[in-house]
């Protein structure tokens, strides 16, 4: 096995391990769950650093350790939606890491940081939605008596995640021009994929 391969498994596994401790150390967490955390920004970090795939395989790695730490759970469609797809669909992040990596590079910083908030507003609005339709179909009996149940899911999940969101970005654009190495690295990624 190549040294670069093993980095990468290594590098998945820690951060998907550090994402579920960010996740047992909330800022906030909702009567229903969900939370306020930087749980996200490991599986951000890994779709910037080496991909799509690579993030995709980070946010499953999240998912499957949730549900082993944290279960909660209503029916297996609700797994799917609330679990499996919507921490998976983290890494879609990845789909801008080669603006975020060549722009640090060049030291555009500021273009770095708008691919960043790009890409980290994807990953947060795909896992978003997952939890809003969840919250629709499963959990429209907590709704307040005359609210309706799309509305109560929009706002329920909202004040979780879009806080996630901005406090994920916000540290991936200190933490990204201030070490841009993070995510330059020195390997052929062909070999990794």
């Amino acid at each position: 096995m190549k040294t670069s391969k093993i980095q990468l498994m290594a590098e998945i596994a820690m951060c998907a391990a550090l994402a579920i401790v960010f996740d047992f150390l909330p800022l906030f967490t909702a009567p229903q769950g969900g939370s306020v955390s930087l749980a996200m920004l490991p599986v951000f970090l890994i779709a910037f650093r080496w991909g799509l795939k690579q993030g995709l395989i980070t946010g499953l790695l999240l998912a499957l350790l949730q549900l082993v730490t944290k279960p909660y759970y209503v029916h297996p469609i609700q797994i799917l939606l609330d679990y499996i797809v919507a921490f998976t669909s983290l890494g879609l992040a990845g789909l801008v890491f080669n603006q975020v990596k060549n722009r640090l590079a060049n030291g555009n910083k500021s273009s770095a940081a708008a691919f960043i908030i790009f890409g980290t507003f994807i990953g947060s609005l795909a896992r978003f939605i997952c939890h809003f339709i969840a919250g629709i179909v499963f959990y429209g009996s907590y709704a307040p008596k005359g609210t309706p149940v799309s509305i109560y899911s929009l706002v329920y999940n909202a004040w979780y995640m879009v806080p996630s969101f901005i406090i994920s970005a916000v540290v991936l654009i200190i933490l990204l021009s201030s070490a841009p190495i993070l995510v330059n690295v020195k390997k052929n990624r062909n070999q990794a994929a």
